[in-house]
């Protein structure tokens, strides 16, 4: 019986054979010797998808406010930039950015005070029940606010207290936005506080500062990428909130509606059909002053990252 040895150049120009293949193997053959090369290709297609998705809606929002008549399409046959000024001309808009401006900042400054008290409590200090007390909070997040809202309306519009009538007035939607945003600030807050060392706020309680002091001259500023990403939470959320701020009001623009009860005027503002064009206007109007917003935000939040490490 004999046996066959392999020929080198067999074997050779079969391996030859074998590398030689297709740009996909040849991509996976290099992403095989350089990983990071996958990593930043999978990282790409990502964001790609990430932003046409993303981005898609916001585009063709802007087609729909600026195509003239109603034959829409990717690329819009001309511009017409009247709808933006109709924006104005059929209601008070300006009024409803205003009331939603002043709703969304008073209450981002009134969960703020009151988070920061309740995040340095937990976060700082020891009790019995901390962490029961803290998992009570957070479960109130996940309740939805339709299970709030007839004892709310039956308490603002003076069923319960006859001398209690808040319908019509920020306080009907500020105190039920504070609720409900509340928890998440608290959650973001005691865990900033509980980072910072406890030698900086030995430091200044030696020097004569009371612990509400050492919170506000030393844990706030120490804490301020946590406090931007509560207040900048906050005040989106109740800036872009619907559910009470439509039930709490007429929805009118005396009444204190927001800026979604002026879109929705704006759709019963036309005569006989609803001008989708003016609505888009409203909408990308509407959603400037968040836009800008969240620019500054996120460099404030960066900075604050990156200006350096706490040291004890």
């Amino acid at each position: 019986m004999t046996t066959s040895q392999e020929d080198p150049t067999v074997a050779g120009s079969f391996d030859e054979r074998e590398l030689e293949r297709g740009p996909i193997q040849e991509w996976v053959n290099r992403a095989i010797e350089d990983p990071e090369r996958a990593y930043r290709a999978m990282f790409y297609v990502a964001m790609l998808f990430f932003m046409v998705t993303t981005l898609f809606p916001f585009y063709w929002l802007l087609v729909v406010a600026v195509t003239p008549g109603s034959s829409y399409a990717l690329v819009p046959a001309g511009v017409d930039l009247s709808a933006f000024g109709s924006v104005f001309e059929r209601i008070d808009f300006l009024r409803y950015m205003f009331n939603s401006l002043f709703l969304a900042t008073v209450t981002t400054v009134f969960v703020l005070l009151l988070a920061s008290l309740a995040g340095y409590v937990f976060g700082r200090l020891e009790f019995p029940g901390r962490q029961p007390l803290m998992l009570l909070i957070l479960a109130i997040s996940y309740f939805p606010p339709a299970a709030f809202f007839l004892p709310l309306y039956r308490l603002f519009t003076g069923n319960v207290f006859p001398w209690l009538e808040l319908y019509n007035t920020p306080g009907s939607m500020v105190l039920p936005f504070s609720s409900l945003f509340m928890p998440l600030s608290i959650f973001i807050l005691t865990t900033f506080y509980g980072q910072i060392p406890d030698g900086l706020e030995d430091a200044a309680r030696v020097e004569g500062t009371t612990r509400l002091g050492a919170l506000f001259r030393v844990i706030i500023p120490l804490s301020a990428p946590g406090v931007a990403t509560a207040g900048v939470l906050t005040f989106i959320a109740v800036y872009n909130e619907f559910f009470f701020s439509f039930l709490m009001t007429d929805g009118g623009a005396g009444d204190w509606a927001p800026i979604v009860g002026g879109l929705i005027q704006l759709q019963r503002a036309g005569q006989f059909e609803v001008t989708f064009s003016v609505m888009a206007a409203g909408s990308i109007i509407a959603v400037l002053p968040v836009t800008i917003l969240v620019v500054v935000a996120q460099e404030k939040i960066v900075s604050g990252l990156t200006s350096g490490a706490l040291k004890e």
